[in-house]
């Protein structure tokens, strides 16, 4: 290995990720217990727990954004202006956010929150229990 090489700074995340890094709905989800975070299908940066997805942010601006929504809320959430079924999978109840306007931070933190907690509910007891969603002892 040349010596230029081994000088070489580690690789930075792409530009794209990084504009996002200040992002309060981005910071929100990087906070939630066990999330992970992916670039996936190269434009979306997509937050997971479990392998699980919750929330999708598109690149670099975060707008789109989807995340899924209770059943019975579903229906109400896509009946206002700027928020509508997200493609592909509004038939799981996810919506996508493409106003950010369309509600107040606080409510489109507490829907990431709850979108996090419909997921990670469904994972099977071992996994949650290894994530630390669930202690040994509860049933």
């Amino acid at each position: 290995m040349s010596q230029e090489r081994r000088n070489r700074p580690a690789a930075a995340k792409p530009r794209a990720v990084r504009d996002l890094a200040r992002d309060p709905l981005v910071l929100f989800c990087r906070a939630l217990p066990a999330a992970t975070e992916d670039v996936k299908w190269g434009n979306d940066l997509v937050f997971s727990v479990g392998d699980k997805m919750f929330a999708g942010f598109l690149i670099p601006d975060g707008t789109p954004f989807g995340f899924k929504v209770a059943p019975e809320v579903f229906a109400s959430l896509v009946e206002q202006p700027g928020i509508e079924p997200a493609p592909y999978l509004a038939r799981h109840h996810w919506v996508s956010v493409t106003d950010r306007g369309a509600l107040p931070l606080r409510a489109l933190a507490e829907f990431l929150a709850e979108s996090h907690r419909l997921v990670a509910e469904k994972l099977p007891r071992r996994t949650r229990r290894a994530l630390g969603l669930e202690a040994e002892d509860d049933e």
